[in-house]
């Protein structure tokens, strides 16, 4: 299995404010969705609570959801009470690839626990005003790769790059 982690972050790491996105980059938001359809995708509860109503659960992928509420209930989805649970919930294959796709606090431990072997960041040229925070990180530990450079546009306001970052072993 590998573990791999999406996100979008402003230069400040700013993720989200609100318990909602800050932006709107629709080119992003197609990378996102065609990068996690058919996969398993792990979030918080918050952030679960932050994805339209008309969306929840998320389309095409088994929704797990990470809360310390035990009465918490998401059509849909499966909720455990930790990330060990959340990994534990389904049998993954060797070569499937599973997203943790937020919020800040389920990163952070994701990361802090070194089970991510693989992250999709959106690098978004601009500073914004945030309440939530992707976590600081040593970059000089992954191999990293350029998967797109788009400039501003009328549909995408923001300069922005997505990068692959793969674990160095």
């Amino acid at each position: 299995m590998i573990v791999s982690l999406i996100v979008a972050i402003s230069n400040n790491r700013a993720i989200g404010k609100d318990n909602q996105l800050i932006w709107q980059l629709p080119k992003d938001m197609k990378f996102f969705m065609d990068s996690t359809t058919s996969h398993p995708v792990i979030m918080g509860r918050k952030n679960y609570e932050s994805i339209p109503e008309k969306y929840r659960p998320l389309r095409n992928r088994t929704n797990i959801i990470i809360t310390r509420n035990k009465s918490f209930e998401a059509n849909g989805c499966l909720v455990v009470n930790s990330i060990e649970e959340s990994l534990r919930c389904m049998n993954f294959g060797d070569n499937e690839e599973i997203f943790v796709i937020g919020g800040g606090e389920i990163y952070k431990k994701f990361l802090e626990l070194n089970l991510i072997d693989r992250m999709y960041i959106t690098h978004i040229d601009e500073f914004f005003e945030g309440d939530t925070f992707f976590p600081e990180l040593n970059f000089d530990n992954w191999h990293s790769t350029e998967i797109m450079n788009h400039t501003k546009d009328n549909d995408n306001p923001h300069d922005f790059k997505i990068m692959c970052y793969n674990k160095k072993t």
